[in-house]
């Protein structure tokens, strides 16, 4: 997938510029297109689109199928008649620095509990396509629309709180709970309705104009989940649904008592007596929205760190063998050849290398950690290899301004300055030109690197509860100067 010289930007659409408090995917998600177009880039990476659930992280989602309806423009739902112009804010209070996430759930819930009702009075022309929507995606929407309307109902609480019927999933009260809610069961499933089909709209636009989305999809899924709740039996949970174990990773960079995600983890051998066929189901989905998906922490296909339950951190955890290859294999022989990216940062052992060789994925290089002059590791630029991809940073780390002038010794900002020929004025450019010009069939440029956004541009910080996920462009953001510089670098380097 992977074997043309090409670069990309990292930007979730949730960054994005918009009047109402949060990115999504109308007017100003055309805007980031001409910009990626300009700049050269034929690569958009993304987060995962899943609606976020703890500290709105996408990585702890309610359901790994639905998307976010945050993502939802209000602007586009008045082209379809879903709204009027009077019903769209003038000036909504919202910074437009940062998400906000309280006040921008109240108002996109309201405009979309608006549209529910337009359409529920007069579904007009998308009646087909809704009713086409709603069998096409039936194998996960109804669970999803069931679980989010019960949630709501019982104050977003987890479902292990919840009256132990519905906790439970007892037939009958289920389905008794469901004729009684079933407007709001209904208004729940219109709201995904509306998010692909924006979606599929900025696919096609994002088509036209030559750039590809690489889509990621996390290796574990929220206990508090529609995931979950539905399929407990393919988790390592208790007699009474909680989780024996949880993920996390141990004592990293990050991290000094490593990080303790909470996820619980899969009955691999239960997956597999059923031909993997719920992975087979979700890598099938994610394909029909992104061109390419990045498996985040791909280590715990090998081996997984896995916590006793109520420990505090994650120090004391084990590795745990995981599915291997025999996963894969059975993703292959459903869906044919996969477009795929190993995320292999973190500890990483030989049984982690030997699997992604196997499978012959591209894995990850990331130039912050590159330059310790006392350990010439593998994400130093004469070490790539073509089937990588390398970044400046990521969503998990500072930007490169941030982390030059705050989080790197001074050893390593002499052996940067040194090894890039430069004075270090501009430490962003410097890494941007260093992953151009590397052998990685594939570059990664954060959207913040290219702008020189210090660390208060960050997107996430690992381990850190508060704060994160929040980050967005403003229109200045979209510099046409840094588009047409890495144009030019991509020229360069034969990136474009």
């Amino acid at each position: 997938m992977f074997t043309e010289r090409a670069f990309g930007v990292l930007l979730h659409p949730t960054s994005l510029e918009s009047p109402f408090g949060i990115g999504d995917l109308g007017p100003g998600a055309d805007r980031y297109l001409a910009w990626l177009n300009r700049a050269g880039a034929r690569w958009w990476q993304i987060l995962p689109l899943n609606p976020p659930g703890a500290g709105n992280s996408p990585y702890s989602a309610t359901s790994t199928f639905a998307g976010n309806e945050l993502l939802v423009s209000p602007e586009l739902l008045v082209v379809d008649d879903l709204l009027g112009a009077e019903d769209l804010p003038e000036a909504p209070q919202l910074p437009a620095t940062h998400v906000d996430y309280g006040p921008v759930m109240a108002l996109k819930t309201a405009l979309l509990d608006e549209a529910w009702r337009r359409f529920r009075r007069t579904p007009g022309p998308l009646a087909e396509e809704w009713e086409a929507f709603q069998l096409e995606q039936r194998s996960w929407l109804e669970e999803f629309a069931l679980f989010t309307a019960l949630k709501q109902a019982h104050g977003g609480e987890s479902w292990h709180r919840w009256p132990a019927p519905l906790a439970g999933r007892d037939p009958a009260p289920l389905t008794d709970w469901r004729e009684k809610h079933r407007d709001e069961v209904g208004r729940v499933a219109f709201g995904q309705f509306l998010f692909f089909r924006q979606w599929r709209r900025l696919r096609e636009r994002a088509a036209a104009v030559g750039v590809r989305i690489l889509g990621d999809v996390p290796i574990f899924v929220s206990y508090d989940s529609a995931d979950v709740w539905a399929h407990r039996e393919l988790f390592r949970l208790d007699k009474t649904g909680r989780p024996e174990v949880v993920a996390g990773v141990p004592p990293d960079y990050f991290s000094a008592t490593g990080q303790l995600w909470g996820n619980p983890v899969y009955r691999w051998d239960v997956l597999a007596s059923g031909g993997y066929r719920w992975w087979v189901d979700r890598l099938r989905h994610t394909l029909t929205l992104v061109d390419a998906v990045r498996l985040d922490h791909f280590r715990g296909f090998a081996a997984a760190w896995e916590v006793p339950a109520g420990d505090e951190t994650a120090a004391g955890g084990t590795w745990v063998p995981g599915p291997g290859r025999a996963l894969f294999d059975a993703l292959t022989r459903e869906l044919g050849s996969l477009p795929l990216l190993a995320e292999d940062l973190g500890e990483i052992t030989p049984d982690v290398v030997s699997l992604r060789d196997d499978l012959g994925l591209p894995g990850m290089a990331v130039l912050h950690f590159a330059f310790n002059p006392h350990d010439r590791n593998a994400f130093l630029p004469y070490n790539h290899r073509e089937s990588l991809a390398v970044y400046t940073g990521t969503h998990d780390n500072n930007t490169s301004l941030g982390w030059f002038l705050g989080d790197a010794g001074d050893a390593e900002r002499d052996y940067l300055r040194r090894y890039a020929d430069s004075d270090g004025r501009e430490p962003h450019w410097d890494l941007i030109r260093l992953a151009m010009a590397s052998v990685a069939a594939l570059a990664v440029i954060p959207h913040q690197d290219a702008l020189g956004l210090g660390a208060d541009c960050r997107m996430n910080t690992p381990g850190v509860a508060e704060g994160n996920w929040r980050f967005r462009i403003t229109p200045w953001m979209l510099d046409q100067a840094a588009a047409d510089r890495l144009a030019g670098l991509a020229w360069l380097f034969g990136r474009r």
